[in-house]
């Protein structure tokens, strides 16, 4: 059964906008339609609900696309913080490659950072009928001190920049990529998200990194909007994989099966 589905993974190479090679595995069906996903910070296109989502789709007999963005996995360019707006110019990169395939992108998935930029995407670009939020963050001005230390602005104005450690790891987070993320407004985006497009968020209730609180300020700006809270579950859905997965599958199969 696994090797069945490792030979339909094809590994496919798009520039984005920069000239800057995207690398990404296509979960290949045969089927138009192609759903593509979105990582979170610091993350890849093989973290397990990249994987497990996929694999997931793929199942139904729908084409699935995990990628990583810019600076991330296997992907040219360099890492930033924030970067918000680059990285839905990227997504934008990815479905015009489909689309000149004459293969439609029907959905839009993103965990966490990749659900913001989803929305972001959905907000500047109108022409994908859905998109998925998995516990992307209402307010980017919170969620910071967590990270960067709670004095981060003054520290950041005296010397430009803060050097993070994480794990064997770090990231250096320059004044310009913090003032991009304290500058993207996710309230004013979604205020621009079409109408008809339908936007599912999931959150799980017992998320410490991202509240479920943030969920609830998206149902309430967007307009085609549905809310799933996975009870119990944290930021990356840890012993909550399947409920996710069959949370994801229910809209993307309405989704879908109404399209035809």
């Amino acid at each position: 059964m696994d090797s069945s589905q490792e030979s339909t993974q094809q590994k496919i190479v798009i520039p984005n906008s920069h000239n800057e090679k995207l690398v990404g595995l296509l979960h290949e069906t045969g089927s138009t339609e192609i759903v593509v996903l979105c990582h979170g910070f610091r993350s890849n296109k093989n973290f397990v609900i990249m994987k497990n989502v996929a694999v997931a789709i793929e199942k139904e007999g729908i084409s699935a696309f995990r990628f990583d963005f810019s600076g991330n996995g296997e992907s040219e360019g360099s890492f930033y913080y924030g970067n918000y707006n680059y990285e839905a110019d990227d997504l934008h990169s990815v479905i015009q490659y489909f689309s000149n395939l004459n293969r439609v992108v029907t959905i839009i998935l993103g965990h966490s950072k990749g659900g913001d930029v989803v929305l972001l995407y959905a907000s500047k670009y109108h022409d994908i009928p859905n998109v998925i939020n998995l516990s992307g963050r209402y307010d980017l001005k919170k969620g910071i001190g967590e990270r960067l230390g709670e004095d981060f602005l003054e520290r950041i104005k005296k010397q430009g920049y803060i050097d993070v450690k994480d794990g064997d790891s770090g990231y250096r987070v320059t004044e310009e990529s913090l003032m991009d993320r304290l500058n993207t407004d996710m309230h004013e985006a979604c205020l621009k998200i079409d109408k008809d497009c339908r936007v599912l968020t999931v959150h799980g209730s017992a998320d410490e990194t991202v509240p479920v609180e943030d969920a609830k300020e998206f149902a309430k700006i967007i307009p085609n909007h549905e809310l799933k809270i996975v009870e119990g579950a944290d930021h990356c859905y840890t012993k909550y994989q399947s409920q996710l997965v069959s949370t994801v599958m229910e809209f993307i199969k309405t989704v879908i099966v109404m399209n035809k």
